[in-house]
């Protein structure tokens, strides 16, 4: 099973580059693949040194994280032969950047205490759902909506209300969500290209070492190693409470609280979907808040 941590920078590295490695089919970088099974799902290793230009031996020490220091002309060939959209072609470049400062002491990860006058903008946001969350997906803060909206969350201690959690060990998940599918490779996607910077960061490797337990749809997604997430400016939910809705969803940084987001939901006002969510606000049996 796949591992949260990292033993270094190198080892991260490599692990993101086997794992394009492997999802890479030779047809797909044109390649000719001759009779008989092949054992090794995707590009071989002496095949990808090869469309990089790269000696096999060092490609393998690459792999293995003994190599922590490729050059930027070694980064871009590899990109290339792999071919790597131009957020995984900046997240190899992040790795390898990494590798080669690596420092075995994880830095202390984001405060969690929301500002009061971000509180003040939640209810301000009033009856658009919204909320705001960790890098990791931690809900700090939320107005009733925002809660509400992910139906049965609000049943779990504030402490362990988690978005990436919820999608994948909450019952209700499945069915809230039209293509839950989609949203959780996304998810793990956000994880995945959070962890690869941080792979030793507490907040993330908590998280991540529960889900590797108990979920195992987790755990495949985890190992796909996949660093792009699709996102969708709408959004359905099969809500238990008000119906399907479709909503437009936005986040967003905020500024002077590193790693917090704020999250908000909206619909166009006199429609049915605009109705179901002034009903869920309403509704919402718990009032703003915060996970603290």
């Amino acid at each position: 099973m796949a591992s949260a941590q990292s033993s270094g920078g190198g080892t991260e590295l490599g692990q993101f580059l086997r794992a394009r490695r492997t999802q890479t089919r030779p047809d797909q970088v044109g390649l000719t693949v001759g009779p008989g099974l092949r054992r090794t799902p995707g590009l071989r290793r002496e095949e990808l040194a090869t469309l990089a230009g790269m000696s096999i031996d060092y490609y393998v020490r690459m792999e293995r994280g003994k190599e922590t220091r490729p050059s930027p002309a070694v980064l871009d060939a590899l990109a290339r032969a792999l071919h790597l959209d131009d957020a995984e072609h900046q997240h190899l470049r992040e790795l390898a950047a990494r590798a080669a400062r690596y420092a075995p002491e994880p830095p202390p990860p984001p405060s969690r205490t929301v500002r009061p006058h971000l509180k003040l903008v939640l209810e301000a946001l009033r009856p658009s759902p919204a909320y705001i969350i960790s890098r990791s997906m931690d809900l700090l803060a939320w107005n009733p909506g925002g809660l509400a909206l992910y139906a049965g969350l609000a049943d779990w201690p504030a402490t362990q209300r988690n978005l990436a959690r919820y999608f994948f060990l909450h019952p209700t998940a499945r069915t809230l969500f039209p293509d839950w599918d989609e949203l959780v490779r996304g998810c793990v996607a956000r994880l995945r290209s959070l962890a690869g910077t941080a792979p030793d960061a507490p907040d993330l490797t908590h998280l991540v070492g529960e889900l590797l337990l108990k979920s195992p749809d987790f755990a495949k997604l985890w190992e796909r190693y996949d660093v792009v997430g699709r996102k969708r400016i709408q959004k359905t939910f099969h809500h238990p409470q008000v119906g399907v809705l479709t909503l437009s969803g936005q986040s967003m940084n905020l500024e002077g609280t590193p790693g917090q987001r704020l999250g908000v939901y909206t619909a166009e006002p006199g429609t049915p979907d605009h109705d179901a969510m002034l009903l869920l606000d309403a509704i919402a049996l718990e009032p703003a808040g915060t996970g603290t």
